[in-house]
């Protein structure tokens, strides 16, 4: 069975009840939120106070009158938040918004050479690559790391850390190979954490768009069987990650030669870099159904002005008997 969601709907925030489609979805959605929070201990109170804040800022964010200014007030009829708990929250104290700059690089590094034509063979897959060139190569990982961040980081510095990880290794005769499922990161929760947020947030945006809007509707689509044995699954399984990450890498080599031609163009805002590429843990992470995680970095370029896309893909299975083992 093909799912399509459409966003040809009428529009239900103008009831005086919430549908009970709506709510019955969200409930769906709910329930996997819930397993995840109790498994880091996340207790409701913890959770109310999150979402307090998030209500204020979406509030505040995206629900202005024109050429008004947003009031404590209005936020309060809004939400149903308190405006003493508004007023606290509308004027934080600032916080440290740095992110692990490493991740971001890294991802971005690892796209360039599962991409780039310099950095792969003859039959498409990432060359083995010293480390600084001598007079016969062709590449090395002191230009690949250069090629992708402005900043004074050392090749070295990178390498280490990547040897750490477990995504690159070294041979005998001191090539650099890349581990091809490098940036799955199991070890990784900062990364696995990032990517959750990204991906899903993005899905939900994507989703709830298409539900309140009459516009042409984000792509959504899905595939879904019930009774299906488990050598079936995993047939199914073998084909979504072959022909998916054939797709995503494909979208992947052509989003970085559109980012160059707009850079050759000069239509990238100004300070931004031309690359912006999807990371090998970005391709691998959905089949796997692990999660990741990582954050950009000013090295290519801190997002700015300009159209963002995000195409995911996951491939999620489980047992029948499932809610029942859950509940005994």
């Amino acid at each position: 069975m093909i799912g399509i969601m459409s966003a040809k709907i009428p529009d239900p925030t103008q009831s005086a009840e919430p549908p009970k489609a709506v709510l019955a979805a969200l409930k769906q959605v709910l329930k996997p939120l819930v397993r995840l929070l109790l498994s880091f201990q996340i207790t409701l109170p913890y959770l109310i106070e999150l979402l307090k804040r998030t209500y204020v800022e979406v509030a505040d964010e995206d629900f202005k009158l024109d050429n008004k200014k947003q009031t404590d007030t209005r936020i309060s009829l809004l939400t149903g938040v308190h405006r003493k708990d508004i007023r606290r929250l509308r004027h934080p104290e600032s916080q440290d918004q740095a992110r692990d700059a490493s991740t971001s690089i890294g991802a971005q590094l690892v796209a360039h050479w599962i991409s780039k034509p310099e950095y792969l063979d003859e039959h498409g897959e990432p060359k083995r690559l010293q480390l600084k060139a001598d007079q016969r190569a062709e590449a090395d990982f002191e230009g690949l790391v250069a090629s992708v961040c402005k900043q004074d980081i050392r090749a070295r510095v990178v390498l280490d850390e990547w040897l750490r990880l477990g995504m690159v290794t070294i041979t005998d005769d001191q090539y650099i190979v890349l581990n091809k499922r490098a940036f799955i990161a199991d070890s990784s929760l900062d990364e696995k954490a990032f990517f959750l947020g990204m991906n899903l947030a993005d899905h939900m945006e994507a989703a709830s768009q298409n539900l309140r809007s009459s516009h042409p509707p984000f792509l959504e689509r899905c595939v879904y069987y019930d009774g299906l044995n488990e050598q079936s699954i995993q047939e199914l399984k073998d084909m979504a990650e072959e022909q998916g990450m054939a797709m995503l890498r494909s979208l992947n080599t052509r989003a970085l030669q559109l980012l160059e031609e707009q850079a050759s163009d000069g239509q990238l805002p100004e300070g931004q870099s031309s690359e912006k590429p999807l990371s090998e843990k970005q391709l691998s992470e959905e089949q796997e159904r692990d999660g990741a995680s990582s954050e950009r970095s000013s090295c290519a370029g801190a997002q700015q002005a300009g159209q963002r896309m995000n195409l995911g893909f996951y491939f999620f299975h489980e047992s029948d008997k499932r809610n029942d083992d859950v509940k005994s």
